[in-house]
């Protein structure tokens, strides 16, 4: 079985996949972001039918796991096997394949990949895992922007992580909306840090497997030092569960970046039963060029801002990826630059 975490970064995808993670039959990795990176460069590739050209985007995903920041020791990816595995010449053949491999290797009998972005390709994985289970972590999308403004990575401004934030909500919601029941399970952050062990409980009866007292000490695990020793992105996950982590925005957001948000997204909040604090329900944005421009100016200062006080460490290995996606960008034909 396959378990698909949907949703957006900084909503307690880390903590949730640890806590999976302490289940024997389910494997947990940190993921290497497949889809994500590798969709939006599929024209490098031109045709999958190829023989020779499916193997080097087989070759390239094996690459792109290898050079993962938080490694996944002990498993092998052997390129002929790994095609082997895909019924069909397809990006999200060779991602599974190679989740696949994992949790052969660990022992386990699903794997979960906890790539929120994957929620953007619903139609590619459904396609080719009908039967993949979608776990749809959400987080109140003003404490999002506020966790967002501290980390080193994602974008900065309150209106630009509105923005994203809002449309993987709103890609969430319609796939709950086509799924069967069976295969569909959501989960505020805050339900999970506010009653933890009632909510894993419910997970694992979605799941069918058997609730695991250990999950409440996934803290302890060594998965965790692992991921926490990684980046300071993770720092919190050898902490026990945080459970008064919540509406911080009201204290670490100004009134006017708050504002900004639920006129870009207020919506979405209404849909989730987020109460507004700045804005009422009907109030959408109404922004100029001018104040657009503005914030996109902002936007990128802050990030230029927050990229240089990175640890080097985790720059370093956040650029093996990097330079391996330049690689293939580099072979993209011209036309389809």
């Amino acid at each position: 079985m396959s378990i698909l975490m949907i949703g957006t970064q900084r909503s307690g995808s880390n903590l949730m996949r640890l806590m999976l993670n302490q289940i024997p039959s389910i494997e947990a990795p940190h993921p290497p972001h497949i889809l994500q990176r590798l969709m939006p460069l599929l024209s490098s590739y031109e045709d999958l039918s190829d023989t020779a050209t499916f193997n080097q985007l087989v070759d390239d995903v094996c690459r792109l796991v290898e050079l993962n920041p938080v490694p996944w020791e002990g498993v092998v990816l052997e390129r002929e096997d790994i095609a082997a595995r895909c019924t069909q010449n397809s990006l999200v053949a060779v991602f599974s394949a190679v989740y696949d491999v994992l949790a052969e290797t660990r022992g386990a009998e699903t794997w979960c990949c906890k790539s929120l972005a994957n929620v953007h390709y619903g139609p590619e994985m459904n396609a080719y895992l009908p039967d993949a289970k979608y776990l749809y972590l959400y987080r109140d999308g003003r404490d999002v922007a506020v966790s967002f403004k501290k980390a080193v990575v994602g974008q900065k401004h309150f209106y630009h992580i509105a923005q994203g934030w809002a449309k993987a909500q709103r890609a969430a919601l319609a796939m709950r909306d086509k799924l069967d029941a069976s295969q569909f399970f959501s989960i505020s952050y805050e339900e999970l840090t506010s009653s933890t062990e009632d909510s894993l409980k419910a997970l694992c009866k979605f799941l069918e497997v058997e609730y695991q007292p250990s999950m409440m000490n996934f803290h302890q695990s060594s998965e965790a030092k692992n991921t926490a020793s990684s980046s300071s992105l993770w720092n919190n996950v050898t902490k026990p569960i945080m459970n008064q982590n919540t509406k911080k925005f009201l204290k670490q957001a100004s009134e006017e970046e708050v504002k900004i948000f639920e006129l870009v997204a207020g919506d979405v909040l209404d849909i989730l039963g987020y109460e507004r604090t700045q804005t009422a329900k009907g109030d959408v944005a109404s922004f100029s060029d001018e104040e657009i421009a503005q914030f996109d100016a902002e936007n990128q200062r802050l990030k230029a801002e927050r990229q240089e006080t990175m640890d080097a460490e985790d720059r370093a290995r956040r650029e093996l990826q990097a330079s391996l996606l330049k690689e293939i960008t580099a072979r993209r034909p011209l036309a389809a630059i």
